[in-house]
């Protein structure tokens, strides 16, 4: 039996796994703003029906602080999982280049971070790779889409 991997656009995958990154990154350097609830009457006159609902804007206000703050931690749990899996050169190249600052660009990764320093293009093949896996597994847990990500049939044929 064999496993068939799918073929993966490299620049759409790069693309979509650094937005997840990057959402990753807003999610833990931005406090999560917790809603109140307005308890303040209103005194503009309201014209409409009888609608037979009952409103509880305690309630739902509840349920979203804790509904919204359990996912945002649910997804950051689930990035770091992932990229506890990669490879060790996979894992420092994503941890130190997108998920600590903003301001860490490539060249500072692969001539300052490696130890000893790579290529440009041994990095974009790491890179590449820990992109790759980290799409998977993503999809796996149903943070991302693989449709969009697919090689057409025209860049199947350019790499085969």
């Amino acid at each position: 039996m064999e496993l068939m991997l799918p073929e993966l656009d490299r620049r759409k995958t790069q693309t979509a796994v650094e937005a997840a990154l990057e959402k990753y990154r807003i999610y833990k350097t931005i406090a999560f703003e917790e809603r109140e609830v307005m308890v303040t009457a209103s005194y503009a006159e309201r014209f409409h029906g009888a609608t037979n609902v009952t409103g509880d804007s305690t309630a739902r206000t509840a349920i979203y602080n804790v509904d919204v703050q359990r996912a945002r931690q649910a997804y950051c749990d689930t990035i770091d999982f992932v990229v506890s899996r990669l490879s060790e050169k996979e894992r420092v190249l994503v941890s130190e280049r997108y998920l600590k600052d903003d301001d860490v660009f490539d060249y500072k990764v692969y001539n300052h971070v490696f130890d000893p320093p790579v290529s440009k293009d041994t990095y974009t093949k790491i890179r590449t790779r820990a992109f790759y896996k980290m799409a998977l597994a993503l999809s796996d847990r149903g943070l991302m889409n693989m449709e969009p990500l697919s090689a057409s049939r025209k860049e199947r044929q350019k790499l085969g």
